[in-house]
């Protein structure tokens, strides 16, 4: 027998009925305070219903980043509306359309909360089209990093061609999208991390200076090699002060975390005899419209770079969804090059 044809329309209104069926989920539940294995746990627990301008995705794959390590031990707490439960990005299929979406396409977005979970929602504009040639986990490892580097790097750091970017962590999931993208925009790129083996991974990412940080002081590396213009930190604490001597003048200083240490003292004389423009942010409690502001500069700059391949999604291991506590901790471990992923 032959099947019926559907037309596009149809088939995506019969995929959004078949989805919209159930009305359950599998989540990550998740108890502040305590470790992975006591922390998080499978639960059953009501599907989110999608607001006006939010699109519905089936979840087939989730990031997992510091930020939810933090929340998990209770020092990042959601912004207000955000779902409770942990991730910030993920890939999957939308159910319930908005915007410019149908049910059925394949996307990967930005979240607030509610990643590690079979259905999440999201502002239908902090959503992507699934690059070409992705699967599900590699464009789900992209929008927390990529999105960060963008706005810190390119934004507030003002990274531009021929200029030599240093970042620190080179291996996380954060340093290796700055180390690809920075290339690809044509700068240079200084690359701090700690252990031989993971400073060679940053040279095979495409690092032209890479710094094992255990054995080598980067301040001296950098300042043999011209410098820095602009700075990626993720460290803070003792790297402040050799931070401002590696950069050169006019120099911008970006932070995005303090994992040694949040307090500072500040050479002013410092700052002003070399022009330096010192600054930071955080991401997750940027406005809706902001995001969405982002999110169309990243499709119109960085989408082009991953479909050309000078962006590569580097996916260091994947876990069941089940597994979220064993996920977190093998990123506590801290030996992970590129992302650690959840498979739904």
């Amino acid at each position: 027998m032959f099947k019926r044809y559907l037309a596009p329309r149809e088939r995506a209104r019969k995929f959004e009925e078949t989805a919209m069926a159930d009305t359950g989920m599998t989540a990550i539940a998740v108890e502040g305070g305590k470790g992975p294995a006591e922390a998080l746990h499978p639960v059953q627990i009501a599907r989110p219903v999608p607001a006006e301008g939010e699109i519905l995705i089936a979840v087939r794959a989730a990031g997992v980043n510091r930020p939810d390590l933090l929340q998990r031990m209770g020092f990042y707490p959601p912004p207000p509306g955000a779902p409770a439960t942990l991730g910030l990005e993920v890939a999957g299929e939308v159910v319930h359309p908005a915007g410019r979406w149908r049910a059925g396409d394949r996307v990967c977005a930005l979240l607030g909360g509610g990643g590690y979970s079979e259905y999440a929602v999201c502002d239908a504009r902090h959503a992507l089209p699934l690059p070409a040639g992705l699967s599900f986990v590699e464009a789900a490892s992209l929008p927390e990093t990529v999105f960060t580097v963008y706005a810190n790097v390119f934004e507030h750091g003002g990274l531009k061609a021929g200029e030599t970017l240093m970042v620190h962590g080179a291996t996380s999931g954060i340093g290796v999208a700055a180390i690809q993208m920075a290339k690809a925009a044509g700068a240079r790129v200084i690359a701090t991390a700690r252990g031989a083996d993971k400073a060679a991974q940053a040279s095979a990412l495409g690092a032209d200076v890479a710094v094992d940080a255990s054995a080598e002081d980067f301040e001296v590396v950098a300042r043999a090699n011209g410098g820095a213009d602009v700075i990626l930190d993720m460290v803070a604490g003792a790297y402040f002060p050799k931070n401002l001597e590696a950069l050169n003048t006019g120099g911008r200083l970006v932070h995005i975390a303090s994992q040694a240490g949040g307090l500072v003292e500040l050479p002013i004389m410092k700052v002003m005899q070399k022009r330096l423009i010192i600054t930071g942010s955080t991401l997750r409690p940027r406005s809706a419209d902001e995001k969405a502001r982002l999110a169309g500069e990243i499709e119109r700059v960085v989408w082009p770079w991953v479909a050309t391949g000078k962006i590569k999604p580097i996916v260091d291991r994947t876990f069941p969804l089940s597994e979220a506590a064993a996920a977190h901790v093998f990123l506590e471990v801290g030996g992970h090059l590129g992302k650690v992923m959840l498979t739904v």
